[in-house]
């Protein structure tokens, strides 16, 4: 009987808790009256005494009720997991990923909905506009990270098919559908996608892999190859993201003087820059030489201009030539 009790006991401290999360925040109360008839709608009987010593028993293990006394007391809980404005910027994260599919992104806003109370769910609705979202149609990307993150933190190989998109959209895979097999050092977010870096058997060198056009990620018995001690992640992220994994040249770029925050946003703020009259300023650094590097030179319509060496300038101009079909 003692045991029923107890049991009778934590189910309604339990429930009380259940309803003031979701009935209740800093500005929604309920009474004592509230609460009694949630319990009773659930076969759960007891009379308003009780509900002061279960709120009592909430307040000692570190829940943040607020208790206001009056006639008939109401009570609230004044402080949730996360803040409203903490939500919405969640939620218009999750809204704005091209990482997360539409499916996944509709569960996961479901329950960061469910993170707040009824009364500010209605608030978190997003008004976030993204322009051209493209949403991917991999839903085992979720598992995918996982596995890699599991894979790096005990330091094991992995094993995984990968694949490309046809004319038709088809998925075809690479390899001739054999499976790679990879060492994972990082798992790195850019341009909102997830990328893996680490050791690639197939390639005999450090590469990387885009998480969403793997398949069947298998974590092996088999110790990952080690990582060099001279490794270093912000400079290999720099080459092979910001100018692609191109042979590396210094290059001396000329440019007119609005340009200068594109030149510190791609190279950094110890570029090294000089004036060369009122318009213009010179840049010189050391990038990747590849169609990812020309691409971003061409994209300001002259305004930016490679002036050396002479051979990336004639590469330059002879990706112009082919572009053109002459």
């Amino acid at each position: 009987m003692e045991d029923d009790l107890v049991s009778h006991s934590k189910s309604r401290i339990l429930h009380i808790l259940n309803y003031l999360w979701q009935n209740t925040d800093v500005e929604h109360y309920a009474t004592t009256a509230d609460i009694l008839t949630y319990l009773d709608e659930r076969g759960i009987s007891c009379d308003r005494k009780t509900i002061p010593g279960d709120i009592q028993k909430l307040c000692d293990i570190g829940v943040d009720i607020e208790e206001e006394r009056s006639r008939e007391n109401r009570y609230s809980l004044s402080s949730h997991l996360f803040t409203l404005p903490e939500l919405k910027l969640l939620i218009d994260a999750v809204e704005s990923s091209k990482f997360i599919t539409t499916k996944k992104s509709t569960e996961l806003i479901e329950k960061l909905s469910q993170m707040s109370s009824t009364h500010q769910a209605t608030e978190l609705k997003s008004n976030l506009y993204i322009s051209e979202r493209v949403k991917p149609m991999n839903e085992q990307i979720y598992y995918l990270v996982d596995n890699i993150n599991t894979a790096i933190n005990h330091r094991k190989q992995i094993s995984f098919r990968y694949f490309h998109y046809d004319q038709h959209r088809k998925e075809v895979p690479n390899n001739d559908g054999k499976r790679y097999r990879f060492s994972p050092y990082f798992l790195v977010w850019n341009e909102d996608h997830y990328y893996t870096v680490g050791y690639s058997e197939k390639h005999q060198k450090i590469g990387t892999f885009r998480v969403d056009r793997m398949k069947e990620v298998n974590i092996l018995t088999a110790d990952a190859v080690e990582k060099p001690t001279d490794f270093n992640l912000p400079e290999f992220t720099r080459q092979v993201f910001d100018m692609y994994d191109g042979s590396s040249e210094t290059v001396t770029l000329l440019c007119k003087n609005d340009m200068m925050n594109y030149i510190v946003d791609r190279f950094g703020d110890a570029v090294e820059t000089s004036p060369i009259d009122y318009e213009h300023f010179a840049a010189v650094a050391e990038v990747s030489v590849s169609q990812t590097f020309f691409a971003w030179v061409f994209q300001f319509d002259g305004d930016i201009q490679i002036k050396s060496p002479e051979l990336v300038v004639d590469r330059y101009k002879a990706m112009l030539t082919n572009a053109l079909g002459k």
